[in-house]
């Protein structure tokens, strides 16, 4: 199976140390346009106390960090973000949602049902389903972050994009770094003031929470149910070929992931903390700036210890340190990253176009990471019968080098 396109191998010592470089330090802040706007939005939408959800948050990706040595991503669970954002549900249906899902995942980890499904999912529909999230998440960046400041945040935007293409891959200059400075300096000239900052400082430590019955069901039927697909497709069976495409010497097993999956939400619902999981656009942020070693992580979480700990009570405040379109510029590159990987079946046009058929459907149909995995995996077994000419017949193919016309040569070979 090859390395992921366009995201250059590691190679990591035996020992798998992990560093705080340069690199580290840019990769940081690779998966922070797709967290801290789901983040900020539950704290506003359900009333919960961001000291809680940023310190828990960041004590979880730490212990990630440590756990699997490498760049392994905590995010916020999207489809419950969203819905808890949509529909501003109380914070006990949303603890009681991160428990009920973190009880489904140990299950079927323990059970075996995990492992079945990854064996059942092929390669092609896996990245179709990256791709769907990285259609996503450009959409996000491109719609909604990087319009959000009017004129002056568009110029900020595309300084910022501009610099990322420049930078990106240098180990001299790690372009996420300078991108935070960038959008800092952007905040202080059009948002903020040291004295506005100053104010937002006080220390606050996470409030115990004692989720109830009726909160575990509610959160169940209304937040698990929809999640789980989701979840399964990216961040389970996505994420372990993203371990595969970059660390191929550091096999992760799926019940590896599933554990941890599920121990995250065991814990965080009773320390104030939102449901979390792992997912591939999240690693594929963190490597893409620079993150090898899991000291990407590890700073990230400290960064979100100390703004909860530090400027909980202030956090509508120290947020804004993170503007919109820098986000967007961020979340952009994970997002090409993400959509990048399919260039690994390009020598099979039939995988190749299920991919993309698979993203379209992830990304465009109301349950799409659940459509489009049954979907695909239906396709793929009928193309493998030859049921279906899918990206066989009837798609323009690029030129190789074999459709060439031979040039007539003389019998002497000159």
């Amino acid at each position: 199976m090859s390395n992921a396109a366009s995201l250059p191998n590691s190679s990591v010592p035996p020992s798998h140390p992990i560093r705080f470089t340069r690199q580290e330090w840019s990769g940081a802040f690779g998966d922070l346009g797709t967290d801290l706007p789901l983040i900020v939005g539950m704290i506003l939408a359900s009333g919960l106390d961001a000291a809680s959800v940023l310190t828990i948050f960041g004590i979880m990706q730490i212990a990630t960090a440590l756990r699997y040595r490498m760049p392994m991503p905590v995010q916020p669970l999207k489809a419950m973000a969203a819905l808890v954002i949509a529909q501003k549900l109380p914070a006990g249906v949303l603890y009681g949602g991160g428990l009920a899902i973190g009880i489904c995942m140990l299950i079927l980890s323990l059970t075996g049902v995990l492992e079945w499904i990854h064996r059942a999912v092929p390669k092609p529909v896996v990245r179709g389903i990256q791709c769907g999230l990285g259609m996503q998440l450009a959409g996000i960046a491109l719609k909604n972050y990087v319009q959000a400041d009017g004129v002056s945040g568009l110029w900020m935007a595309g300084i910022a994009i501009a610099l990322t293409v420049l930078l990106i891959g240098r180990r001299s200059i790690p372009a996420a770094v300078v991108l935070v400075v960038l959008g800092i300096v952007y905040a202080f000239v059009f948002k903020l003031d040291a004295g506005s900052m100053a104010g937002a400082v006080g220390f606050q430590l996470p409030q115990f929470q004692q989720p109830t019955l009726a909160d575990v069901w509610t959160g169940f039927l209304l937040l698990a149910i929809p999640q789980i697909p989701l979840s399964i497709a990216n961040s389970v069976l996505a994420t372990k070929q993203m371990v595969h495409d970059l660390f191929p010497a550091r096999p992760v097993s799926i019940r590896q992931i599933g554990f941890t999956y599920s121990a995250m939400n065991l814990i965080n619902p009773f320390f104030g903390g939102v449901p979390t999981c792992h997912g591939s656009g999240g690693m594929a942020g963190h490597y893409i700036f620079g993150g090898r070693t899991g000291g990407s992580v590890v700073i990230y979480g400290c960064i979100f210890v100390v703004l909860g700990l530090f400027f909980g009570s202030g956090f509508e405040t120290a947020i804004q340190i993170f503007p919109m379109p820098i986000l967007g510029a961020l979340l952009l590159f994970e997002a090409l990253a993400l959509i990048a990987l399919l260039r690994d079946l390009g020598g099979n046009s039939f995988h190749f176009a299920l991919a993309i058929l698979v993203g379209l459907i992830a990304s465009n149909v109301p349950y799409g990471y659940l459509v489009g995995l049954l979907a695909g995996v239906a396709i793929y077994h009928a193309g493998e019968r030859g049921w279906t000419m899918l990206g066989r017949e009837g798609y323009p193919k690029a030129a190789t080098d074999s459709d060439a016309t031979p040039t007539p040569t003389s019998d002497d070979g000159r």
